[in-house]
């Protein structure tokens, strides 16, 4: 299968700690033009994904709300927009807290339906502080309200283009464990990895994307589950922070410095 990179590149739909879009052009080129299947366990805002437009992929996140997002921008977007033009309309401090406490009340959340869900994810992404999606160990959203003049809550355009790349191509959605995934890559496959970062300093400890972290145990698993890769002759790309830790855990690799501001943007756009 031909996965020649596309020229244009589709927006993110979501804020997300760490994203690439900064080092969009500087990732891309270091993707191979030929791969059978593209797999990314870690998706996040998946920036590189939707720039670099793979005809075939397994995408994949902890983060169910996350994955729910992009399946109904999939399946729904018209419900998906719809509902987000309803929180735009009424969006106000006191709105957002309500709908953050939503899942700290099963009866309420239970009952909501996945346009629902995705929608009120969406709507405290664009409009939470700094777009830090963060939730507590009971996983709960728990980032304040952001005050921000005019955030684009709907971002209908973004949406329809990701709806259509995700039913235009053969893109398997999943949410679950990266072993899981990577269990299934073969000699062909072409593998990018973004977990949460190894903190290199005590203000950039933050990998609260999920109730459970991500911490340096789990750094020496991923290590392990990348030299299976290896084994199988699958060829991957790993985006991490560059310390001490992680250089000597990936000493026997191949190793590229890029510089990056690690801050979330303070726009709602």
């Amino acid at each position: 299968m031909n996965n020649k990179k596309q020229e244009q590149k589709l927006n993110p739909v979501v804020k997300w700690a760490g994203g690439k879009r900064q080092l969009l052009d500087e990732i891309t080129e270091m993707i191979p033009d030929n791969y059978t299947e593209y797999i990314e366990p870690f998706l996040g805002g998946g920036a590189v994904l939707f720039g670099s437009h793979p005809e075939k992929a397994v995408i994949n996140d902890c983060n169910e709300e996350l994955m729910n997002v992009y399946k109904v921008i999939r399946d729904n977007p018209d419900e998906l927009i719809k509902a987000l033009e309803n929180h735009s309309k009424n969006n106000s401090s006191d709105y957002f807290y309500k709908v953050r406490a939503y899942d700290r009340d099963e009866s309420i959340y239970n009952a909501m339906t996945d346009i629902e869900k995705a929608a009120r994810t969406l709507y405290l992404n664009k409009t939470c502080y700094n777009g830090l999606y963060r939730v507590n160990k009971s996983g709960q959203f728990n980032t304040p309200y952001g005050k921000y003049k005019n955030p684009n809550i709907t971002n209908e355009k973004a949406i329809r283009e990701i709806s259509k790349y995700l039913n235009d191509n053969n893109i398997e959605i999943r949410s679950g464990d990266y072993k899981n995934i990577l269990d299934d890559a073969n000699e062909g496959s072409f593998v990018y990895m973004d977990p949460p970062y190894m903190p290199i300093s005590n203000s950039s400890a933050f990998a609260g994307y999920t109730s459970d972290g991500f911490n340096a145990e789990r750094q020496a698993e991923l290590k392990e589950a990348c030299d299976e890769l290896d084994k199988k002759g699958v060829r991957f790309l790993q985006s991490n922070s560059d310390c001490e830790y992680i250089r000597e855990l990936y000493k026997d690799y191949n190793m590229r410095v890029v510089r990056a501001k690690r801050n979330i943007n303070c726009e709602s756009k």
